[in-house]
């Protein structure tokens, strides 16, 4: 519930700020709106809209490629436990205990990442006990042959992939957003309607226009927030990949 509050914070500010501008626009004389102090303002605002654009297109570029980022890893991640899996299938019912300590592990991370409820407490953190238990119990296999030599190596290499993707997974949780460029976001966006509210004719429809205006950037801004968090949140990365990967390994 974070993100929507300071979503709504951020259009109130900007509605704020355009009826005040509005207010404040019948309050100067008329040699302040004059048509050249209105071209210089138009020149100045150009150049902060500029730089605003630029600046969104930063952030939203930077929270959309961690996403991605993640969203790969945990692809990637569903994928490996599936080969896993397989592995271990192939190299015989030696595997029994290893294959229900795989599944036991990858049930407990999908619970932790994607919390039943939604608002529930996001653990990316692995837990290392049942991990620990599957890399365990592989290292118990007693290979007889080379096929199964082989086999055993693959499903430790295996284990090792998973083990380093999910610690990049949870020291990528930080927040990919820069909040000082966020700070100067939301400054940039209070001038800019302020300006135009100055600069609009005095009517409902300019007024509506610049509210319009202040819910889209506003929405940009909670999509850039979304996606800086991508396992909480509306905007999240689904859980498909681990979940039909966990419903296989329930075969």
């Amino acid at each position: 519930m974070i993100i929507p509050a300071v979503a709504l914070i951020l259009f109130v500010i900007l509605v704020a700020v355009t009826l005040m501008g509005g207010r404040l626009r019948r309050l100067l004389p008329a040699e302040q709106l004059s048509t050249e102090t209105k071209d210089a303002v138009k020149l100045a605002l150009g150049l902060v809209a500029t730089m605003t654009a630029i600046l969104l297109g930063l952030l939203i570029s930077s929270a959309k490629s961690a996403f991605d980022t993640a969203r790969s890893e945990v692809i990637q991640m569903s994928a490996k436990v599936a080969l896993l899996d397989r592995v271990l299938v192939i190299y015989g019912p030696e595997t029994a205990d290893a294959r229900r300590a795989l599944r036991d592990a990858t049930d407990e991370a999908v619970r932790r990442a994607w919390p039943a409820e939604r608002g529930g407490t996001v653990r990316l953190d692995p837990n290392q006990q049942m991990g620990d238990a599957v890399y365990e119990a592989i290292s118990r296999l007693a290979p007889q042959n080379e096929a199964e030599r082989a086999l055993k190596t693959q499903a430790a290499n295996l284990m090792v992939q998973l083990a380093e993707l999910r610690s990049l997974l949870q020291a990528q949780a930080v927040s990919s957003v820069s909040k000082p460029l966020l700070i100067a976001l939301v400054l940039w966006l209070v001038v800019i309607f302020f300006g135009f509210s100055l600069l609009a004719p005095a009517n409902a429809t300019s007024t509506l226009a610049l509210i319009a205006g202040a819910f889209s950037v506003v929405c940009a801004v909670f999509i850039i927030l979304e996606l800086d968090h991508p396992f909480a949140g509306i905007v999240r990365i689904p859980s498909d990949p681990m979940t039909n990967t966990l419903s296989h390994l329930a075969k």
